[in-house]
């Protein structure tokens, strides 16, 4: 891609190219094809910028490039042993804070990245953006974007919560459906949030009702096998769902 940095110095040089060649022909009395020369460049140089605009504005924001990665499906297939898609969480919830403290739109930031991992339109990308609104959302009301939470999650580390009862515990990535039911989802951004330490790990197997509907909705979208579905039903607290 052309930089968009050095069209400006190559301008900034022609510029100066051209003051002092002005300057030259003041000062001798002297008339060459030198004018032509300069002004060749002169529309050289705009071509590429006219060129280099449309990429540069399309160009997509840091936060979605480093959101896209982390949530790229086929990157998340290679995971391997508990919790290990965690920090991917934790980074993902720095990345769309940071976008909107740069005044972008999360909205945004998340379409672009369905783009960039190729997951765009597909409904494994409105689970995944739904679910980091909402972890977005979560890690607001509990305080944990300050300057010293938001360097924590960029490093894919639970951050402290600074705000309710719970403050002083650290934010833990939990799954919303339990490894012990679906262990297929045990390492999926979509199927973590953020959560109190305490409350964290005090979960138990069981299937709670949100966990329920929420495995119906995957179960449709063909996000969660036919075995998954079923264990997850037997194992529901408010008994299966049709």
């Amino acid at each position: 891609m052309i930089r968009l940095e050095s069209i400006l110095r190559t301008f900034e040089l022609y510029h100066h190219t051209q003051s002092v060649f002005d300057d030259a022909q003041i000062a001798h009395g002297v008339c060459t094809n030198g004018g032509g020369i300069i002004k060749a460049m002169h529309k050289v140089m705009l071509a590429l910028l006219l060129a280099a605009t449309p990429s540069i504005i399309a160009a997509p924001s840091t936060a979605a490039v480093a959101i896209a990665e982390q949530t790229d499906p086929v990157k998340l297939a290679t995971l391997k042993g508990e919790r290990a898609a965690n920090p991917r969480l934790q980074k993902c919830v720095y990345w769309l804070a940071y976008a909107v403290a740069q005044g972008e739109k999360p909205e945004v930031v998340l379409d672009e990245s369905a783009e960039l991992n190729k997951t765009a339109g597909t409904p494994y990308a409105g689970f995944v953006s739904w679910g980091l609104l909402e972890n977005l959302k979560i890690a607001k009301e509990l305080g944990l974007l300050t300057p010293e939470g938001m360097a924590e999650l960029k490093r894919g580390k639970s951050a402290t919560i600074t705000k309710g009862q719970y403050a002083g515990q650290e934010a833990e990535a939990g799954l919303v459906i339990p490894k012990a039911v679906c262990p297929e989802l045990q390492n999926q951004v979509m199927n973590l949030e953020l959560l109190p330490g305490s409350l964290n790990r005090a979960r138990s197997e069981k299937v709670t009702d949100r966990a329920n509907v929420f495995a119906k909705e995957l179960y449709d979208a063909k996000l969660l096998s036919t075995e998954g579905w079923t264990k997850v039903q037997g194992l529901s607290s408010g008994g299966p769902i049709n």
